[in-house]
């Protein structure tokens, strides 16, 4: 029997009518089929979450210690500020740029707590949109690919400049540089800060020198997307591309993310910093970066945020922290190094060596996406089929089956 709706609406086109399922998204869309899998010997590289030896995701030491204080502290669960929790966006200025760093020292920062990088993301997209609605974001191929659904949204125009040589398994610096020298002002570059996702090959110290003089000589604007800070080399080294373009070019866009380097997936911690010519225009893109803020998301969530500060503010839980993220980062190398050792001794025609010099939770294997589902349904070994591997996802009790996974499909 049709409903009262349903008779009424027969003759017109509802709002929704026009709306057709899309695929699923192609990471998450593994992990569902990851889920449904009964083989015990099943094994997911694909979702990006670092894993500890049984596979689990843990909550670090420091966290829960100051989720404690946290809890036993707040007397109100009332909205905290447009802009965040000022001494979380405080003491993110501080761990991005330095307490010393000269454009800091100026006044030409201002920080928005944001919900994790993708809504400091899309403040970035809709600040640039404001600023120059005829902007181009550059993309490095490959990037991240929700890149380019928050980039994009407020109608910009998004380009990719070439990164990754997928043969040789390093960046393609040369082309990189060829396609950057064409641009200008008005142009918005997307850099990964560091563990670059999904390939892992970073820049280097020189690198990041030559760019930031490149940038200064075509006014090219650098959006540096850092989400692994503290995961490839160390966290002061692991800003160091951030800290040299602040202190050679009169303005820039950091999001940073606290997800991975906390453990705060769940909670969305994340912040953007904006660097100005000087100290009023710090304040005009401040009052539109919360304007554009209250807009979308109206306030922050301050849990996590409040973690994080909490664990700046305390010298023994800051101590712990980070001596926790130490043992992180060097598991994931040691991964890396244990994988590409178990695949030499397979004496493989096909050479993973370069996976060891990569940093961060990803690396692409270089197989094909045949290969890839292979390594599915015949192995029951998940990954994206760009071949992107989640490094984390191996361990001591499944290295040697993924091993002769990947020997099985070459």
């Amino acid at each position: 029997m049709k409903k009262k709706w349903q008779k009424k609406c027969k003759s017109r086109t509802t709002v929704f009518e026009v709306l057709k399922p899309l695929p699923p998204d192609a990471i998450l869309g593994i992990k569902e089929l990851f889920s449904r899998d009964r083989d015990p010997n099943k094994v997911d590289l694909s979702v990006g979450v670092y894993q500890d030896e049984k596979g689990l995701t843990p909550v670090p030491k420091a966290v829960r210690l100051a989720e404690e204080q946290v809890i036993q502290a707040q007397t109100t669960k009332t909205y905290v500020a447009i802009a965040g929790n000022a001494e979380f966006n405080h003491q993110m200025e501080l761990q991005l740029f330095g307490s010393d760093h000269r454009a800091l020292c100026d006044g030409r920062i201002s920080t928005v707590q944001t919900p994790g990088g993708s809504g400091g993301l899309s403040v970035a997209a809709e600040i640039i949109c404001r600023a120059q609605p005829d902007a181009k974001i550059w993309l490095s191929d490959p990037t991240w690919p929700n890149h380019k659904p928050l980039l994009s949204l407020p109608g910009l125009k998004l380009q990719q400049y070439p990164y990754y040589d997928y043969v040789n398994h390093k960046i393609s610096f040369e082309k990189m540089l060829s396609t950057i020298k064409t641009l200008g002002s008005g142009d918005v570059v997307v850099l990964h800060g560091c563990c670059h996702n999904p390939c892992g090959a970073d820049l280097s110290s020189d690198q990041w020198g030559i760019l930031a003089e490149l940038f200064g000589q075509r006014g090219i604007t650098p959006l540096i997307d850092l989400a692994y800070q503290g995961l490839s080399e160390g966290l002061e080294e692991d800003v160091y591309g951030i800290r040299l373009m602040a202190e050679s070019l009169p303005e820039m866009i950091v999001v940073a993310s606290c997800s991975k380097n906390f453990g705060l997936y769940r909670e969305r911690v994340g912040a953007i910093s904006i660097v100005s010519k000087d100290r009023k225009q710090t304040a005009a893109t401040l009052s539109n970066a919360s304007n554009i803020a209250r807009g979308i998301y109206s306030m922050p969530p301050d849990h996590g945020a409040a973690i994080v500060a909490s664990i700046f503010c305390e010298e023994e839980l800051r101590k712990l922290w980070v001596r926790e993220l130490g043992e992180m980062r060097e598991r994931i190398n040691e991964l890396r190094r244990l994988l590409v050792n178990k695949l030499s001794e397979r004496e493989l025609s096909q050479d993973f060596s370069f996976i060891a010099n990569e940093r961060g939770m990803f690396s692409f294997l270089g197989i094909s996406r045949p290969q890839v589902i292979r390594l599915r349904e015949e192995f029951h070994v998940y990954l994206v089929e760009s071949s992107r591997i989640n490094m984390a996802g191996i361990n001591q009790s499944n290295v040697d089956y993924v091993s002769d996974a990947i020997a099985g499909v070459l």
